[in-house]
């Protein structure tokens, strides 16, 4: 046996968790949208409400946008979202130490 989890920010309504977190770190090596949606299998119109219902539910932006033209247009993620980031991270990995824990403390001796 194993602990699952599934761990999210909430604010009127999910605001940010693994998947959100997945698609901005893909945005960030890639510099496009576009292709950090492809790499996950999602449509470039999903990521894009996605993107633009996470920034209304947080109030800040998440991404700068660029229109193609001679250089191809493109996104990168913002400072704020880059700090969301860094700390999601963070705190991902607490609460994955933390239930850890717990879990040894009640199913450890099971195995």
């Amino acid at each position: 046996m194993r602990i699952a989890y599934k761990v999210w920010l909430d604010n009127n309504g999910k605001a940010f968790g693994e998947g959100p977190y997945r698609l901005l770190r893909n945005v960030e090596r890639t510099g496009s949208l576009s292709k950090a949606a492809a790499e996950m299998g999602m449509s470039y119109s999903k990521a894009w409400r996605l993107m633009r219902n996470l920034e209304e539910r947080l109030n800040f932006p998440l991404l700068e946008r660029r229109v193609g033209g001679a250089s191809g247009g493109g996104s990168s993620i913002t400072p704020k979202a880059r700090n969301l980031l860094q700390r999601y991270e963070k705190f991902h990995k607490d609460v994955q130490g933390a239930l850890e824990k717990i879990y040894k403390k009640h199913f450890g001796l099971m195995e």
